[in-house]
């Protein structure tokens, strides 16, 4: 069904490519999105009427993975950057922005475009100059500066795709929504979200722990070519590091680890709306794999890892490796240089996934088949503690 939508998405796309439109072709393209935003809001509405339980494999049941416990590394900087943020907006923007620590706002986002999704909170374009500087000093004190940098070239292919589109309002670099949920504080839990087309950060704070997930990024086009943004590029260490991997193992370990030689469709399974996805361990389980390989895995691991800011990514990469022996890859698609593919990995603390996705809105694209300019991208945190649910029920069991 999702990829009968996709394809629903990029005909109406395609009809924004022909030139200059008038107003009835507009209101015309209007009429037929909505059928495509409903199926999107319904997709929504209809995993809301679930209570959040967490990505899970069948069969497998772990105990005391996510215990609340000091790290030592502070956290106050993201304390003061949050409150700083929030001392900048209006009292209107304040209550269209703040929610309680457990309001199902944590799992209202979405990575599609804005012409087809309403998002919650106050956006970049809505702040006023002041207001930007703290929001972008929040995300500073929050990420690394790795993964600031690649939040912030994400934002760019949404204008790169207004361009490519008539100046679609439907895409713009600054229709990125910030909400907080909870109270700042040093000792209560609490958090904050940016929501936006190819770019999701979910962050949650409990003293010194933090949990940087369900975060999505993704980019269409990755590699721009023209316009405000020309040289934009993204994920290509990603992409050459998962394939570099690939090739690296044996026939038999390959042959372990793949799900399909054919790479027809979208393959990635956790993206939103997809809290209580039940997703099984398969491919290729990297207990066994040289020390050589072992390192290829955890460098590319560490990818994706290092997009959280200094010393909690170092936390989360040991909270990792502690799992090693139960951490399984698989990959679908061809191997060859050029290759379009997609791999997980997967083990009981983190899930991450890669996949190149069918274009939608570069224009003249090839709409049926996958293409490395389109790339998507999720972190999770399986078996419940996605938006730091399990240390947030924790906290409320003893202390509320």
């Amino acid at each position: 069904m999702r990829y009968v939508f996709l394809c629903v998405i990029t005909l109406l796309l395609s009809c924004k490519n022909g030139g200059a439109e008038t107003n009835q072709q507009s209101q015309n393209q209007e009429v037929q999105l909505n059928p495509v935003k409903e199926h999107f809001s319904k997709m929504e509405q209809d995993a809301l009427k679930e209570s959040y339980k967490g990505i899970f494999s069948e069969h497998q049941e772990y105990t005391d993975l996510f215990p609340i416990k000091a790290t030592n590394v502070s956290t106050q900087p993201i304390l003061d950057a949050a409150k700083d943020f929030l001392g900048k907006l209006t009292e209107a923007q304040l209550q269209s922005t703040t929610f309680t620590i457990n309001n199902e706002e944590w799992r209202k986002w979405s990575n599609v475009d804005n012409g087809i999704y309403d998002r919650q909170g106050i956006s970049l374009k809505a702040m006023n100059a002041e207001q930007k500087e703290a929001a972008f000093h929040l995300m500073q004190t929050s990420l690394s500066a790795k993964g600031l940098q690649l939040s912030r070239d994400i934002m760019k292919t949404d204008q790169t795709l207004r361009e490519l589109n008539n100046g679609s309002a439907d895409y713009d670099e600054e229709l990125y929504f910030f909400t907080i949920m909870g109270q700042p504080s040093q000792t209560e839990p609490w958090g904050w979200q940016l929501d936006g087309h190819h770019l999701v950060i979910n962050y949650f704070v409990l003293e010194d722990q933090i949990v940087m997930s369900p975060v999505f990024m993704g980019a269409e086009p990755v590699i721009t070519t023209t316009g405000k943004y020309a040289g934009n590029t993204l994920f290509q260490d990603e992409q050459n590091l998962g394939l570099s991997f690939m090739r690296s193992l044996t026939n038999v370990e390959q042959k372990a680890a793949t799900l399909s030689e054919t790479k027809k469709g979208n393959n990635i399974a956790a993206e939103a709306n997809k809290d209580n996805l039940t997703l099984n361990y398969q491919g290729l389980n990297v207990k066994d794999l040289s020390d050589s390989k072992k390192e290829k895995l955890r460098e590319l691991i560490f990818q994706y890892i290092s997009n959280m800011r200094e010393g909690h990514q170092q936390i989360k990469m040991d909270e990792i490796l502690e799992h090693w022996d139960e951490t399984w890859f698989a990959w679908v698609g061809e191997t060859n240089e050029d290759a379009v593919f997609y791999y997980r990995i997967h083990s009981p603390v983190v899930l991450i996934e890669f996949d190149h996705q069918i274009a939608v809105g570069v224009p003249n694209s090839d709409h049926k088949n996958p293409t490395r300019n389109h790339i998507h991208t999720i972190v999770r945190t399986p078996n419940g503690n996605d938006y730091g649910k399990d240390l947030l029920g924790q906290h409320l069991e003893k202390h509320h």
